[in-house]
């Protein structure tokens, strides 16, 4: 599988937005979660603690009602009327009882409100009852089960004679399992989301709980029950009795010893965070979109230049490839550099091919073209259809030359010729070696004449010039001129060989032009 720049750049730039957003979105919803959570543990550990408060407000104010009526008692306990009338007065003047009764120090009812006046003349033996004879002090009691059947509690005060003799006490019941003033007090309260409240003893039992068929249930396996029967208060983090993951704060009431745990569902605090974080991805989703959208023609536009460039190289023609390399728009640096590198490179490359192209068809010696270089030649002016004129050339006893002054001044003398061939040649002209001391010169356009004429400068030029401190070194030329010695090229070549052998026979150092 082929990996793009492009799906590369892009997959890379995704997968970091991605990355990047995911982490953000992680963190913010620890962060928010965190927080929500914090805070809604410290609300209900406020919300508990202030409902403590009210609740250690109510009993103070039931007791000093109660008080009140037990000062006033002491000299009316054999006045059943009175304690009647006193018994229906707490009872009526506010909501803080269900029922009230006044009972003697040795447990008989004396007085009661409505609900339990047919107990009265009765010994009352119940937990509340025996618990506040016992006592003998200001006593909010135990949860317990009344003569009626109902779970309430007492709260009862004693009665005491001027001399502080013990009588009896006055108490006020209320009721656990319906309407009463514990109800009124803590059963209202503005969450509509699960969020609840409850109320315990100091022995873990429920006192009240929004379901009344729970009160008197034993909840101590709950950590928060648990911390609020040992005095604690605070909030955590909890899963309640019924496996509900659970938000707690509680608070106790030093009064009573019970303990207020107000607490709202995880789930329910959590779940608008859930709705939040799943709303900002939707709202970014267009935004997000719209960016990989733009990461996807960024992307483009960075690989296109290096595309074409890598498409362009390909090419098999150097001269074509290189043109093409030229026009790619490198718009960055990277690329700039990368199309500078490669058209270097074309050059560099092009210099190479033609030096050796250079040397396959050049004589090293001379500089000269060879035989290929003159193939090469040749094949262009006879597509060209243009007459040329043709110049043999050969260097008169150069054998002698190399046996009297030596190889090396022999090449000097091969190397001079060439330079002279130079100084007597247009640029147009091709000159070669055939190799040893055998010469050739092409005259694209010139006649027979032009070329003996060449030729004969050529000659003069040899005859007087010393080179390589050797003198008198002659040559010998012969001209010919395509077409005019015959439809094929090869028919010039041969006539200027045959003409150069002529000046040979005729005694050298002279220049022979083939007659048609």
């Amino acid at each position: 599988m082929r990996i793009h720049l492009r799906g590369l750049v892009l997959a890379l730039t995704i997968f970091s937005a991605l990355v990047a957003t995911a982490n953000t979105l992680y963190a913010s919803y620890r962060v928010q979660r965190e927080q929500l959570i914090s805070n809604t543990l410290e609300s209900n550990r406020v919300y508990a603690a202030k409902l403590a408060e009210s609740a250690g407000a109510f009993l103070k104010s039931a007791l000093r009602q109660l008080e009140y009526s037990a000062r006033h008692l002491s000299v009316r306990l054999d006045v059943p009327e009175l304690l009647a009338a006193e018994a229906s007065r707490l009872q009526e003047q506010s909501d803080s009882f269900n029922t009230v009764a006044i009972v003697r120090a040795d447990g008989i009812l004396l007085a009661a409100s409505n609900s339990l006046r047919g107990f009265v003349g009765t010994r009352v033996d119940s937990a509340g009852s025996l618990a506040a004879l016992q006592a003998r002090k200001p006593l909010v009691s135990k949860l317990y089960v009344s003569l009626t059947g109902k779970q309430l509690i007492n709260v009862s005060h004693p009665i005491r004679s001027d001399d502080g003799r013990y009588l009896g006490y006055v108490a006020g019941t209320i009721y656990l399992s319906q309407e009463g003033a514990l109800h009124t007090l803590l059963g209202k309260h503005h969450y509509q989301d699960g969020s609840y409240l409850y109320v315990v003893d100091n022995e873990g039992r429920l006192i009240y709980h929004e379901d009344t068929a729970r009160v008197g249930e034993s909840i101590t396996a709950n950590p928060a029950v648990a911390a609020v029967v040992r005095g604690q208060a605070g909030a955590q983090r909890l899963v309640n009795t019924r496996g509900v993951d659970m938000l707690a704060g509680y608070a106790g009431v030093p009064l009573s010893g019970w303990g207020v745990i107000a607490q709202r569902p995880a789930q329910a605090t959590l779940e608008p965070l859930d709705k939040l974080i799943w709303a900002l991805i939707g709202y970014a989703a267009p935004f997000a979109i719209a960016f990989l959208l733009a990461i996807w023609w960024c992307a483009r536009k960075i690989s296109q230049p290096l595309s074409q460039l890598a498409t362009n190289v390909e090419h098999e023609e150097v001269a074509i490839a290189m043109q093409r390399v030229q026009s790619v728009k490198a718009w960055y640096f990277e690329a700039q550099r990368l199309k500078r590198a490669v058209i270097r490179s074309f050059t560099s490359l092009q210099d190479e091919i033609g030096k050796l192209n250079q040397a396959s068809i050049t004589d090293p010696l001379t500089g000269l073209h060879n035989r290929r270089g003159l193939q090469a030649a040749v094949e262009r002016l006879q597509a060209a259809r243009a007459p040329f004129g043709v110049i043999a050339l050969d260097i008169d006893h150069f054998k002698r030359v190399n046996d009297t002054y030596g190889h090396t001044v022999g090449d000097e003398v091969i190397r001079g010729l060439a330079q002279l061939m130079r100084e007597c040649s247009r640029p147009s002209d091709v000159l070669c070696r055939n190799g040893g001391e055998e010469f050739l010169i092409l005259l694209p356009g010139a006649g027979a004449k032009e070329a003996a004429n060449v030729a004969e400068r050529l000659r003069k030029s040899m005859e007087t010039r010393s080179l390589h401190g050797t003198s008198g070194i002659t040559l010998s030329a012969g001209v010919a001129q395509w077409p005019s010695a015959g439809a094929e090229v090869g028919a010039a070549f041969q006539a200027a060989d045959a003409a150069l052998y002529a000046a040979k026979q005729q005694g050298r150092n002279r220049v022979v032009t083939h007659a048609p």
